[in-house]
């Protein structure tokens, strides 16, 4: 995997880079880091009532939405920076429904090339061990 600057992208430039880099209504969804390792990155995404829907349940939009942006900034502290990249492909899986509420999210790098990477991502409810999303992605890097 490339990448080795796990110890100069932490926490702090996460979320500096959460905050410069992502479109307004994504920063207002309140994602927060809370590490990185040598496989990827763990986040909170904070209990927030305007990403409940009707149902009563957090939308799955915003589980996708979370995934991709909680996987770009994983793959920022591995590469050491952000490196703009766009989203080839982003396949979610809703197995249950979450609860408004604190919402876990880990996110492994699978691989980290030159040009692609990819990643999975796990989303439970904060304490809860059954996971509620899943996704995977591939990502297309614009610039070495």
């Amino acid at each position: 995997m490339r990448g080795s600057a796990v110890t100069a992208f932490g926490v702090k430039e996460a979320e500096e880079t959460l905050a410069r880099v992502f479109a307004p209504w994504i920063v207002e969804m309140g994602l927060k880091p809370v590490g990185f390792d040598a496989r990827g990155g763990s986040f909170v995404l904070p209990e927030n009532r305007a990403l409940v829907h009707v149902g009563g349940v957090i939308c799955g939009q915003a589980t996708a939405a979370a995934a991709d942006t909680c996987s770009v900034v994983a793959l920022s502290a591995l590469n050491g920076r952000f490196r703009i990249c766009t989203t080839v492909d982003l396949t979610t899986h809703f197995i249950r429904p979450l609860k408004p509420g604190e919402v876990e999210i880990r996110v492994d790098v699978l691989s980290n090339g030159r040009r692609m990477a990819y990643t999975k991502v796990e989303m439970r409810a904060k304490g809860e061990e059954k996971i509620a999303v899943t996704a995977t992605s591939a990502f297309a890097y614009l610039e070495d």
